[in-house]
């Protein structure tokens, strides 16, 4: 087993946990799948996904957002993003997701996406990335397969203008 590769720190006096100075909540991956799913079964997916689609921005400049971003959720356990290919200008990108924490036991081999939920946080990355260089993007990304399906071994993300 690995250490974490962000310095995560605990302030004594309230026991509140942070990393880069944002504030972080530890909870075990089956209660945040638990709750995610729940979710998604009272809403169905494709309302979830709406929901959960509005692009967050970040405080960085350029594509080094997007690398920043997908090394970060990387490191934060979310699963292994590897950038196959971004074309900022175009507004095109490939992403291979390895390891996926949406994947667990229950839903391995599921035969369905579930893994849609980073398709927001990609447009919302790469949005980010047009808007600081001066121009309005709007991007969808779509998840062209999933490891929950059954046939792959990884999820493969696809984002491209609207």
């Amino acid at each position: 087993m690995g250490k974490p590769q962000v310095d995560i720190q605990v302030d004594d006096a309230t026991g509140r946990w942070s990393v880069d100075a944002l504030p972080m909540i530890l909870v075990p991956q089956h209660f945040y799948l638990n709750n995610h799913y729940a979710v998604e079964a009272a809403l169905g997916a494709e309302k979830l996904e709406q929901v959960l689609r509005p692009a967050a921005h970040h405080g960085m400049n350029g594509i080094e957002v997007f690398h920043h971003y997908m090394r970060r959720i990387t490191q934060r356990g979310w699963g292994q993003f590897d950038v196959l290919d971004v074309a900022p200008e175009a507004g095109t990108a490939h992403v291979r997701l390895r390891n996926s924490a949406m994947v667990d036991e229950a839903h391995r081999n599921s035969g369905r996406k579930v893994c849609y939920m980073f398709a927001s946080w990609l447009e919302g990355s790469l949005e980010y990335v047009a808007a600081s260089a001066g121009r309005k993007q709007s991007l969808k990304a779509r998840e062209v397969y999933c490891q929950a399906e059954g046939t792959h071994d990884h999820c493969l993300f696809e984002v491209t203008p609207v």
